[in-house]
This record gives C-alpha cells, sequence and structure tokens, in this order.
C-alpha cells in the first residue's frame, strides 16, 4: 500500500500494516509521526485530526486504505521553515495550556481557513469541534482571527483567493 504524509511517498507493508487499521496507528507506530495525538478512539475528541486532501478528519476511526491515492498532512507538515502564522497565533495568544489537543485543533484551524478565509466567531465554533480540558476556546478563536489577518491582511470581500493562495505557498515552501 502507498501512503502520502506531508508530500512524501510511504510505501507501506501490507502484512504489518492492513487496510483496516486506523492512520492515527500507521503515522504514530508505522511512520513515527507523533504529532497526532490519541485521545478518545471514537472520533469524539478531535486529538488526533489530520488533513486528507485538505479536509479535517479523525485518524484514529479513518482506515488506512481510505486514504490511499490522498494526501495526508499531519502537524509535523504544517509549518515550512518556520512557524506557520497559525502556530504564531497559537504563541502570541498563549492557547496551549496543556497543549494535548493543539495538534488537532491546529489541523482543523487550517482546514477551515482554506475554506473560509476570514471566518467569523460562529464559523469558527463550526467547525473547531476539537474538545479542550484546559477550555482555551476564546484563546483558539482569537488565534484563528490572527492567523486569518496575518495570510491576508487586506482581504476585501470576493479575495478569498489571496488566502488560498497564501495557504498553497506555505504548503509549497514545506514541501
Amino acid at each position: 500500500m502507498q501512503l502520502t504524509v506531508n508530500t512524501q511517498a510511504h510505501a507501506l507493508d501490507d502484512q504489518r500494516v492492513p487496510p483496516d487499521m486506523p492512520l492515527l496507528w500507521v503515522l504514530r507506530d508505522e511512520l513515527g509521526l507523533t504529532g497526532t495525538k490519541y485521545g478518545c478512539g471514537v472520533a469524539a475528541c478531535g486529538a488526533c485530526t489530520v488533513q486528507v486532501d485538505g479536509q479535517a478528519v479523525r485518524s484514529c476511526v479513518t482506515p488506512v486504505g481510505a486514504v490511499q491515492g490522498k494526501a495526508v498532512k499531519t502537524i509535523e507538515g504544517l509549518a515550512g521553515t518556520g512557524l506557520h502564522p497559525l502556530q504564531q497565533a497559537w504563541v502570541t495568544h498563549q492557547v496551549p495550556q496543556c497543549g494535548y489537543c493543539q495538534s488537532g485543533m491546529l489541523m482543523a484551524a487550517e482546514a477551515l481557513l482554506r475554506q473560509k478565509p476570514q471566518p467569523t466567531d460562529a464559523d469558527i465554533d463550526a467547525a473547531i469541534t476539537n474538545l479542550c480540558r484546559c477550555g482555551t476556546y476564546p484563546r483558539v478563536r482569537a488565534a484563528i482571527h490572527a492567523a486569518a489577518a496575518a495570510l491576508a491582511p487586506a482581504v476585501k470581500p470576493g479575495a478569498k483567493a489571496l488566502v488560498k493562495t497564501a495557504l498553497a505557498d506555505q504548503d509549497r515552501s514545506a514541501a
């Protein structure tokens, strides 16, 4: 089985990795990408959120066979040579407390900004369904707004392409 993670192709041993194995375990145990966390195992908490073809998905319930031929991005693939604007906003707004859920939140937030470059509070609340035991939701919201502004400081109605271009440029610099 072939799997593309963070723009790198990986050949997986079919004897060790059956198609129904959760993507989370492939990422952590087979590929050594431990930034994606196990939280609940039932797709409720979001600690395991990664992106598949740009969409936020819960990797604990996603079979690896379902993502073959698709682009998977983990927290390790978010930043290029420096911090991604979301990561910088997370630091600036002091979002993390314990930090366990943060990689999943960042991946969900980046997927949101791809879809809605200038999200409203309601957009953020609807898209970021990840659970944070520390309760940093107001800081998460503030950080997402700050990252949106950093990615497209002069976005006007109809200028969503600017943010999508900025996100695509960030992806290319990470490759």
